[in-house]
Parts: structure tokens; C-alpha cells; sequence
């Protein structure tokens, strides 16, 4: 046996042999299952995360940054730095799994309503493993040389979260990481690892449009400059902007997700709201999106001659999670010696995220891989169907729910296979 194999065989031994009892991490999950918070209010899930790394007896805790944003330092002895990030908060979402622990929380969501709680991202699975983590690299201290940093980030939904950390000084508070490494569940073969280097989840903009015309009698339209009649202009043209103006082979999304105009059916309104959504692989996509957006919304504005400017603001931005191609390989390898053929390759993902935030804001590089969720003969006899779509619940959805056991097993395993690839002895 070669050095490196043996390396591999005594990772893969200590992760078998230490990691969290599934009975301990179930009650865990079921804790943060049935106790979810909405973004920028995870008060009471972080003071749990926090006083389970405390338990442990070997982490200096950080708490309060960037809101409800929490780290756990352990240091020990010469060696890399390395963080792992799971994300914390929940969603404005009405349960629906119909399992005995499901959540009945409310809270209070964006536009100020009360709303439903329910971690139907499947961010308690996160924290589950995040925590299942921190337990075993403090009880294979002496296996292991170097620094490890649990670090649980509020507001993921909101895509801001990560940044606020960063804004919150928390360079200052830990060592500079040599790698970061995050992780998501997704709908897949439940215990099913998905890695690959290069741009792994999409970049995401909103983009809101203000339009304002003049406001008539709807019996006397000429006295107007109809916004709803502008906007629809707009939201047609906008689709001819990924079919035409993005080569095929290049990944570019453009969504509206919402148009407002008037409250009367007599009534012509004076203004008029589009919010969109746009996605992409690389920055030159999103400033060719941009670029057309803003051509054809002042384009038609000038068209249907409005005599105030549209206001276009952007928000909610979301960089392209763009793995990094040597920190790929170095934990690639460790991955399939301890999952096997769970460890698989990845394909890009469309959705976003802001985890990049924190590598790149602590100059560091990272990678980030998704872990399947779905209980595997629902999955398989969708895929037989060709019915993913409509029989696979998905993140986001009231019915979201991860197939505990064999997600919760190689969620923990493969951060630690991460980690470990960097300190281990």
C-alpha cells in the first residue's frame, strides 16, 4: 500500500469510527426541523449552535456577527486553516410533509405579514452536519494538525448574510482560512456526493423597474401614457434578449418574476413595477443581460413617450460559485475513498447562492458540493417515469423533505472528508 493510499484508508477509518451517532444527529435535526426562523431573526437557532459548540469543549466561540452569524475556532498545533460554512435560516413556507416533528412556527416575512416557518431548504440538514463535523474533528484532535473553523451564516435566503459577516469584522475575529468548503442538500439519490471544480452554482441578480406614465380615465386613453400598455412591451422584448443576444452554448437566464399596474378596472394607472430575476455562469453573460435590459426598457420608455425616467435598481446579487480547481483535487480523491460510489460528478447548478461570499471576501479559495436528499426509490422510479419534475419534491417546496439516514450520513462525512484532506496527520 502506497503512502497516499494508506493516508486515504486511515481518513476514511476515522471519519467510520468517529462520527456523531445517527440517534444523537437525528435528535439534532429534529430540534431545528420544528424550531425554524426566518432570515436576520435566527436568534434562538444560533444560541443552540452555540452552546452545542460549547459543549464540546474545545471551540472559542464568536457570536453576533453579521447579524445571528456564529463561528467555533478549534486550534491545534502547526498546519492549514480550514472552514466549513452551513447556513442557518428558514423560509416563509406553510409545511406540508405531514411528518409528526413538522414545523408550526411562524414569523413575521419581508413585506411585514405573519407567515408560516418551515425549513423547506433544507438548511437544519446543514446544521445537522455542521454540527456532526465539529463533533469529530474535537474528538480526533490528535489525528489531525492545523485549525478548523465551524462557521453557521444567517440570511442565505436573502443572499446577504455572507457579506454581512464579512462587513461585520470577521476577518478580524478568525486565522485567515487556506480553503473554505460548503455544502448543499438538492433533490438526487439521498447520500449521493456531487462534486465537480469550476462555476458550480449560478450568479443572480434582482432587478427591479419602476415605470412611470400618466394616469387617465380608462374612457379616455389619449389623455395617457399607459404604464401596463409599456410594460407589457417591455416583459415581451426582454425574452428575445437570452434567445438573441447570448451565444447558445453560454448559460443565461432572464425571469420576470412580478408585474404590478393599476387597481381599477376603469383606470388607467401612472405607474407601473417589473421585478426580475436574471441568472448566469460568467460575469460577460451578466453584463450582456444587463446591457440589453436597460436598452430595451429605455427603448420602449422612449417609444411609448414617457416623460419621467424609468428607475432601475439592483439587489439580492448572488456571485457565480466558481470552485476552485486545485482544492477540487485535493479532496476529490479523499471523497471517494470515503464515500465510494456515492462520491460522483457534478453537473452546474442553476440556482445561487451567496457562499462565495466568504472565501472571496477572505481571499481565500473554496469549493462547494451538493448532496442528494431524495429517498432513492422515489427517485429512481421518477427518473423511470421521466416524472422528476412533478414527483420529486424539491428545495422550496412545503413537501421538502430529506431522507434523513443516508443524507444525513454523507452530508457529515463528506465535510469531514473535506477537512480532513487539508489536516489530517
Amino acid at each position: 500500500m502506497s503512502n497516499n493510499e494508506a493516508r486515504l484508508s486511515r481518513i476514511r477509518d476515522l471519519i467510520a469510527t468517529h462520527r456523531v451517532p445517527l440517534d444523537r444527529q437525528w435528535e439534532i435535526y429534529r430540534y431545528l426541523h420544528q424550531h425554524p426562523e426566518l432570515s436576520q431573526a435566527e436568534e434562538k437557532t444560533a444560541a443552540y449552535l452555540a452552546g452545542a459548540l460549547r459543549d464540546m469543549g474545545t471551540y472559542t466561540v464568536y457570536e453576533g456577527i453579521g447579524g445571528h452569524g456564529l463561528v467555533g475556532v478549534m486550534e491545534n498545533g502547526p498546519g492549514p486553516t480550514v472552514l466549513f460554512r452551513a447556513d442557518i435560516d428558514a423560509l416563509p413556507v406553510f409545511e406540508e410533509t405531514g411528518v409528526d416533528f413538522a414545523s408550526s412556527a411562524t414569523g413575521t416575512a419581508r413585506d411585514g405579514s405573519a407567515t408560516a416557518v418551515m425549513h423547506a431548504c433544507g438548511h437544519d440538514m446543514h446544521m445537522t452536519a455542521g454540527l456532526g463535523l465539529a463533533s469529530l474533528m474535537a474528538a480526533t484532535k490528535s489525528e489531525w494538525s492545523g485549525t478548523f473553523i465551524a462557521l453557521f451564516q444567517p440570511a442565505e435566503e436573502l443572499a446577504c448574510g455572507a457579506q454581512a459577516m464579512i462587513d461585520d469584522g470577521l476577518a478580524d475575529l478568525i486565522p485567515t482560512p487556506d480553503v473554505c468548503f460548503g455544502q448543499h442538500i438538492v433533490p438526487g439519490p439521498a447520500g449521493q456526493v456531487m462534486t465537480m471544480p469550476g462555476p458550480a452554482l449560478a450568479g443572480c441578480d434582482t432587478i427591479s423597474i419602476t415605470l412611470t406614465g400618466r394616469s387617465a380615465h380608462g374612457s379616455m386613453p389619449h389623455n395617457a401614457i399607459d404604464p401596463t400598455y409599456l410594460a407589457a412591451a417591455i416583459v415581451l422584448r426582454l425574452q428575445g434578449i437570452v434567445g438573441r443576444e447570448i451565444p447558445p452554448h453560454e448559460f443565461g437566464v432572464l425571469s420576470v418574476g412580478t408585474l404590478q399596474s393599476g387597481n381599477s378596472n376603469n383606470t388607467i394607472p401612472g405607474q407601473a413595477k417589473i421585478v426580475l430575476n436574471i441568472r448566469y455562469y460568467s460575469n460577460d453573460v451578466r453584463a450582456k443581460l444587463v446591457a440589453g435590459i436597460e436598452r430595451v426598457v429605455r427603448g420602449e420608455c422612449l417609444a411609448s413617450g414617457t416623460e419621467v425616467e424609468p428607475v432601475i435598481e439592483y439587489s439580492d446579487h448572488g456571485e457565480v460559485t466558481d470552485n476552485d480547481p486545485e482544492a477540487f483535487a485535493t479532496i476529490r480523491p479523499v471523497m471517494d475513498a470515503v464515500l465510494g460510489d456515492d462520491s460522483t460528478d457534478a453537473v452546474p447548478w442553476t440556482a445561487s447562492e451567496d457562499f462565495s461570499d466568504l472565501p472571496r471576501g477572505l481571499n481565500c479559495p473554496y469549493v462547494y458540493w451538493t448532496v442528494g436528499a431524495t429517498p432513492r426509490d422515489t427517485w429512481e422510479a421518477a427518473v423511470a417515469a421521466d416524472r422528476v419534475v412533478e414527483d420529486v419534491p424539491s428545495n422550496h417546496m412545503p413537501t421538502f423533505l430529506p431522507d434523513f439516514e443516508p443524507t444525513a450520513t454523507s452530508a457529515t462525512s463528506a465535510a469531514a472528508a473535506a477537512v480532513l484532506s487539508y489536516l489530517a496527520k
